[in-house]
């Protein structure tokens, strides 16, 4: 590919990378700090089949003591590269950094200045026969050997940490672990493609659209420089453009690199191997279950404590971080393994700003800083340079109610004082505790003027804010299902798993369908500063939770089956956990809809085998019914 950008990303995509690779905005901490602390060196460490993976290491200038080691693995790039060139923040937070901490960075297998294949996701090999049999695990292991035996003043104890991609890999680490890995932090870390990122319940995430390229665009040998390219949507509507766009396949082109590198090309073939791999693999099959990491985190060595952090309005990443902690939990009974999740988005618990909001809404302030400090910290000091028993000082499950804006703290997640509460979708907009009269409740879903998941007009990557915003303008509109409680007498605390077991129908046959759980506050709810302008925080929607069930996925993402149409079927969509108190004098709603653009990519409503190639003939307006047998069933606190 000839075009090439020097620059990694703009705007809201540089901030995502900055957070992921450095763990804080570099305009964060002291331009000197690391240049005058620490010693840098650059070196490569051979795998087991030869590959040579680049490596950076900071270790202290003060050599009266030994350290630990902290390794960062990433797809994200060990920039700045020469030994001269120093980053601003190193290490998981500042604090580790100034306590003394060897550091250590590296491009992953087939990334940046690394040799080898790459592959996102690369799948785990449980029985390796050879050494040709590699997998992130096996890197880590060897990354880890080389260093305990060759990074001078090492205490011989070696931490793991990572935010989103990184995250994963930090999980990785601890499948076949080093006896050297101590602790491991994933955090907001990927567990299965087809349920974060890309995909949710088989849906596919069009506002990663753009992220494609970065992770599929080929790359032949080791480069200092970026060798892919973001698509140019040439439009500041991204709601507007996939609109006119039409159908998945009518975006190829985007993927077909020479052709772009030179127009004049009869090119057809795409020469992206991932949006190859996305538009070829439409369900659940053998190559997305391959690429799962959550079914191989039944056998974690218990010498390794895991510390697995999320945000409770990540849009990116929330099923990896609740699904690992609660897989690890459920099978290694003995083991170190603990939770934290705050009122963050995608990495935010990073960041130094002591105020702490999401979107529109404001939680607190130095919500980040008293995780780094008080929980993050603590945990790595206790395992890697303390006793390293399980009396760490911190709890099974530190958790934030996002609704009280406080933090708690339990001995299990979910809490064990919790019970089931039923609430169905009753008619007049009613949210009721017992089944009424039985009824079908009907909107028409216009392919031509979907749901937007925002009112903002902007073309962005993967949208943080939306997970909090206001769903007034949803609310507002004939194909968006509203169900709602009277104003709550008191205080209402979900605190674990939703599940929405749906009966509906369509006269089509097929459809995707979005519940939404919401907050509404009452009228003389104080404002904040947060807040977009044309916003008031009077009655204010915020969305707690929501989630996408693909239709055609209802019984088996591996076999997907049509709609009969016009037949009552039934739809459960597994909502990610919460915590969350709907305050006395607010009121708990539930919005059902069918669109949600272009949040996810349009169903056509008629079935196809593969939705990435349907033609504009196959997308069809149709009739949706929900019937108020539907439920949604909360998990609550006593």
């Amino acid at each position: 590919m000839k075009s090439i950008i020097n620059s990694l990303f703009t705007g809201a995509f540089l901030s995502i990378l900055l957070i992921s690779c450095n763990g804080s905005s570099s305009s964060e901490s002291s331009e000197n700090y690391v240049k005058t602390h620490y010693n840098k060196t650059e070196t490569t460490i051979t795998m087991r089949d030869g590959i040579k993976l680049f490596t950076t290491i900071y270790s202290p200038k003060d050599t009266s003591k030994k350290y630990p080691i902290l390794l960062y693995r990433t797809p994200y790039s060990c920039k700045p590269y020469g030994a001269d060139k120093f980053r601003k923040k190193i290490g998981p937070n500042s604090i580790l950094m100034k306590e003394g901490n060897i550091i250590v960075y590296q491009d992953v297998r087939g990334r940046w200045m690394s040799e080898g294949t790459y592959d996102n996701m690369r799948p785990y090999i449980p029985n390796k026969k050879t050494n040709k049999d590699i997998d992130e695990s096996s890197d880590t292991y060897d990354t880890i050997d080389w260093l305990v035996k060759n990074v001078p003043n090492n205490n011989g104890k070696v931490g793991t940490w990572g935010i989103s991609y990184p995250g994963f890999y930090s999980t990785y680490s601890t499948i076949d672990a080093h006896p050297a890995l101590k602790a491991a932090s994933p955090q907001a870390c990927i567990g299965d493609f087809f349920f974060d990122d890309f995909h949710h319940n088989g849906a596919y995430l069009l506002s990663y659209f753009r992220a494609t390229s970065l992770f599929g665009t080929p790359k032949d040998k080791p480069t200092d420089t970026a060798w892919y390219k973001l698509p140019d949507l040439g439009t500041k509507d991204q709601y507007q453009f996939f609109l006119d766009a039409g159908p998945l396949s009518n975006l190829n082109h985007f993927f077909q690199y020479k052709k772009l590198d030179n127009p004049s090309a009869s090119n057809t073939t795409i020469d992206d191997f991932f949006w190859k791999e996305l538009i070829e693999h439409p369900n659940y099959d053998e190559v997305w279950q391959r690429k799962g990491l959550i079914q191989h985190l039944k056998n974690i060595k218990s010498s390794v404590a895991t510390m697995i952090v999320g945000g409770w309005f990540d849009a990116e990443d929330l099923y990896g971080p609740l699904e690992t902690y609660k897989t690890i939990e459920k099978y290694n009974k003995d083991n170190y393994n603990t939770m934290v999740f705050g009122p963050w988005s995608h990495g935010q618990w990073a960041r130094t700003n002591p105020k702490n909001s999401v979107g529109n809404y404001y939680f607190g302030d130095s919500i980040s800083l008293f995780f780094q400090e008080k929980i993050e910290t603590k945990f790595f000091n206790h395992f890697l340079k303390g006793k390293g028993d399980k009396n760490s000082g911190l709890p099974e499950a530190y958790v934030y109610d996002t609704g009280k804006k406080k933090w708690n703290t339990y001995d299990t997640w979910p809490p064990k004082n919790t019970e089931h509460k039923v609430m169905y979708l009753s008619e007049n907009q009613k949210l009721t505790s017992e089944k009424l009269k039985e009824t079908g409740i009907k909107f028409i879903s216009d392919l031509k003027k979907p749901v937007p998941y925002s009112e903002d007009i902007k073309t962005v990557f993967t949208p943080r804010k939306y997970m909090t915003d206001d769903q007034r303008f949803a609310a507002r509109r004939p194909d968006v299902l509203v169900f709602e409680t009277p104003v709550l007498e008191e205080d209402l605390t979900l605190a674990g798993s939703i599940f929405a077991n749906l009966e509906v129908a369509t006269t089509g046959t097929d459809a995707d369908w979005i519940v939404k759980v919401i907050d509404v506050h009452p009228a003389n709810e104080k404002e904040n500063d947060a807040m977009q302008k044309h916003l008031k925080m009077s009655n204010y929607h915020l969305m707690v939770r929501s989630e996408v069930m693909r239709g055609r996925f209802r019984d088996s993402f591996t076999h997907p089956a049509p709609f009969t149409p016009n037949k009552k079927t039934n739809v459960t969509i597994k909502l990610q956990d919460v915590y969350h108190t709907f305050k006395k004098g607010h009121k708990l709603q539930v919005q059902v809809q069918s669109t949600w653009f272009p949040l996810i990519d349009l169903n056509p409503q008629t079935y196809v085998d593969n939705i990435y190639k349907a033609s504009a003939d196959d997308f069809k307006t149709q009739i949706h019914t929900v019937f108020t047998s539907s439920n949604i069933q909360f998990t609550v606190l006593k």
